[in-house]
This record gives structure tokens, sequence and C-alpha cells, in this order.
């Protein structure tokens, strides 16, 4: 009779489940890991980017520089990277290449989805830069400076 007291207390207990403090407290404990991945996941995609916009920034200067080589001057301001995939209207390169400096039909945006900022008012110097994740002139921006 004892014994079957016994089993039924033990049968009963198994049966109960978890309590509401043992519930939060998992509950707690996946949250601050999953705050922690987030966190790492987001600061890893920050970086990935920049190394991504650095790469560009080169890739788009060798494609002026092999411009500037052909037409003896880099694109003006006006004619910006456009001046990459097609022959500007106003250019007087001569030897331009058909087939353009990049490929594709578009100009590469950052990987935050903003256009590249070019400038070069006399032709022998340029600025290339991206204006980073917030899109704004100031801190976080990426130049050909920071990269040579």
């Amino acid at each position: 009779m004892k014994n079957n007291k016994l089993l039924s207390n033990a049968k009963r207990r198994m049966q109960r489940g978890f309590t509401l403090i043992e519930i939060m407290i998992v509950l707690t404990l996946l949250g601050l890991i999953g705050t922690f991945a987030v966190t790492n996941y987001m600061k890893s995609q920050r970086e990935g980017y920049i190394k991504s916009t650095k790469i560009l920034i080169q890739q788009l200067k060798t494609a002026l520089d092999d411009y500037y080589r052909t037409c003896n001057s880099y694109p003006n301001t006006g004619q910006g990277l456009a001046a990459l995939i097609s022959k500007p209207a106003d250019s007087t390169c001569k030897d331009y290449d058909p087939n353009g400096y990049i490929n594709g039909k578009k100009v590469p945006q950052d990987p935050w989805g903003h256009d590249f900022i070019y400038i070069s008012d006399d032709g022998k110097k340029v600025t290339l830069k991206s204006l980073g994740p917030d899109g704004k002139e100031g801190e976080g921006n990426i130049s050909l400076e920071d990269i040579q």
C-alpha cells in the first residue's frame, strides 16, 4: 500500500511539468543569447559592407585610371561615373573604349544602396567616396583616400 502511494506521488510529480519560474529563466536565457547573436551578426554585416565598399571604390578607381590612360583626363563631375559605361555626349576622347570601362549597364552603388560621390573638376584628380551606412556626409564616409 505504501509502495503504491509512493509510486502515485512520483507519477504525479513527473506529470506536473515546469514551474513558471523555470519557464521565465529559460526564456530570459534565450533572450540574452538571441540579443548577443543578433548584435554580433549586425557588427559582422557592417564590417562586411565596409570591406565591400572599399573593394568597389578600388575597382572604380582602376576603371577611372583606364579611362584616364585612354582619354588623358578623368571624366568631369557632370559626366560622372556613367562615363565608365558609355561615352558621354560632350566627351572629346577619341579612343574611348566602345565596351566601356566597367561591366554592366549600370553604375554600381555601395552595399547600402547609395550612389558613390564622384568629383573631378580639373580632369587630373578625382574624389570618390561612399557616404556609408547613414547616407549622410560626415563620420562613417569611406573615401578613396582612406584606402590608399
